[in-house]
């Protein structure tokens, strides 16, 4: 049976970072990082860690914010706490957490090329940085926001990071209702066709399409499990994220 633990791992800044790690019952067939939301390492991305291990991945989600408040994990509901630690993300510090990610999946024997990282908002934005400049199989963004200007201090613009992809990129985004207007989508799916490689941006026509959303409802069925959604945009986007991992992480 599946389940979630969280580790803390020095990094060479002399950072304590938390990661909340799922390890599959059987054999892994490759790994992915998962890069939270906005609002932090919530029971909601814990699900998604948890049930991407259910599939056979091995997921490890680093805690992004640890640098302005080791504390934050227990002040999600803090808008201002949330709003110190978003601001704080930078370019180095997303790479420096998310390699040390990497580094716990290579220790675990997966290659570069079974490797694949998935954010949602800042984390998708945080995602995007990643996947050009590390070497990986693939990336899948949920709502990857600060298209032309940056979403936080320290990172860049993605219009000018999308044409060095390193792997094939799966981006998901909202008509209605999502942080990113349908033109600013359009252009950066223009601008990652010169990296080269698989482009698939797909926008829906709400933002029901983030499934990993309501965190705080009281019931929280498997956020990856199509048999217990109602919400077929959800349901649609979810299968979407598993078949491009199963196609790109070979």
């Amino acid at each position: 049976m599946t389940g979630t633990h969280t580790e803390t791992i020095p990094l060479v800044d002399e950072t304590q970072l938390r990661v909340t790690i799922g390890e599959p019952d059987g054999a892994v067939r490759g790994g992915v990082v998962v890069l939270h939301e906005s609002r932090g390492m919530t029971s909601r991305t814990e699900a998604i860690v948890e049930a991407l291990a259910g599939e056979g991945w091995l997921a490890v989600a680093p805690h992004l914010y640890h640098r302005d408040d080791p504390g934050i994990d227990e002040q999600t509901d803090d808008d201002e706490a949330v709003g110190r630690g978003a601001a704080a993300i930078s370019g180095e510090s997303v790479l420096a957490d998310s390699d040390a990610a990497f580094g716990m999946l290579a220790e675990r024997g997966v290659s570069s090329d079974r490797m694949a990282v998935l954010g949602f908002d800042i984390g998708a934005t945080a995602a995007l940085v990643v996947a050009a400049q590390r070497s990986l199989g693939a990336v899948v963004t949920v709502s990857a926001a600060g298209v032309t200007s940056p979403l936080a201090t320290g990172l860049p613009p993605l219009i000018d990071v999308v044409g060095e992809l390193t792997c094939p990129w799966l981006g998901l985004y909202g008509e209605s209702g999502d942080p990113v207007e349908p033109a600013e989508v359009d252009h950066l799916r223009e601008a990652a066709h010169a990296s080269g490689r698989v482009v698939d941006v797909v926008v829906y026509p709400s933002r029901e399409h983030r499934f990993d959303a309501d965190e705080r409802a009281a019931a929280q069925p498997d956020p990856l499990d199509e048999g217990n959604s109602e919400e077929a945009t959800k349901m649609e986007a979810r299968s979407r994220v598993l078949n491009w991992l199963d196609a790109h992480l070979r």
